[in-house]
């Protein structure tokens, strides 16, 4: 009888353990460690940079430092890189992903998202002067592309001959690009843009685009409380406008205007 009370015991003991880990709070986790613990990667550009004086920049910079603020929490900036963000985010590094993290159907099973505050094309990109109109004429040629990222794996999915060279970060990428190591880019606008602002004679332009994808806050599932604030948050600062004005300062257009509408 004692043996089965102990049993019984360590039983309880385990799934009292498992409760716990199920009913996390990370807001409330947040708010009690008095800062926020936000995963933004620094080598996407326009998304994520760091200035001349080591500082980090841009539109997802900007968008970690308004949620913190309106948090009434300090930012903790947690570096990562696009292969690492989920990681970093499952393993309690970050309390949130803020790293142009596209909403997609496999990472919605290993992850939640907030609202979309912004979106991001999937394109294949290409100096103005190669003909490039259907995923064929991509055969026998090398496309540079981001490790990890929505683009990798949409140009994967439909690769037909090319050979595909994957670096772990947007601006090892540009490197490649302004240097000559490929010949096209499976990337968004925003880092075409950046590998034309390196090398204006590169002129890379959008030959296709490979999918439309909004993207999100990055949030470990199960975190109800952090989810509802999160979407706050993004519907306030879509209403009144500062997200958009964050978004064109680095992008150079306005959010759809049915954003809100998109998951």
């Amino acid at each position: 009888m004692k043996r089965r009370h102990i049993l019984a015991a360590t039983a309880l003991a385990i799934l009292g353990t498992f409760a716990s880990h199920a009913q996390a709070d990370a807001l409330a986790d947040i708010q009690a460690r008095k800062k926020v613990l936000i995963a933004l990667d620094l080598g996407s550009p326009p998304f994520g940079m760091i200035d001349a004086n080591m500082q980090p920049y841009g539109s997802d910079v900007e968008v970690a430092k308004l949620l913190a603020e309106q948090l009434g929490q300090p930012l903790d900036v947690v570096q990562v890189t696009s292969p690492n963000r989920i990681p970093y985010l499952q393993t309690g590094k970050a309390d949130m992903v803020i790293a142009s993290l596209s909403v997609t159907d496999e990472r919605k099973r290993v992850i939640d998202y907030s609202k979309p505050y912004g979106v991001i094309q999937s394109v294949i990109a290409a100096p103005a002067g190669q003909s490039v109109k259907t995923i064929a004429d991509l055969k026998g040629k090398r496309i540079g592309t981001t490790r990890g990222s929505v683009n990798d794996k949409e140009v994967t999915k439909v690769n037909d001959g090319a050979e595909i060279v994957r670096y772990d970060d947007d601006a090892t990428l540009v490197t490649a690009l302004v240097s000559g190591q490929v010949d096209v880019m499976a990337t968004s606008p925003q880092i075409m843009k950046a590998a034309n602002e390196r090398n204006p004679a590169s002129k890379f332009e959008v030959k296709m685009v490979l999918k439309v994808f909004p993207y999100a806050i990055g949030i470990r599932k199960g975190e109800a409380a952090l989810k509802q604030r999160l979407d706050k948050f993004v519907d306030e600062n879509l209403a009144n406008g500062k997200l958009n004005e964050i978004y064109k300062k680095y992008n150079g257009v306005d959010l759809p205007a049915d954003i809100a509408t998109l998951n």
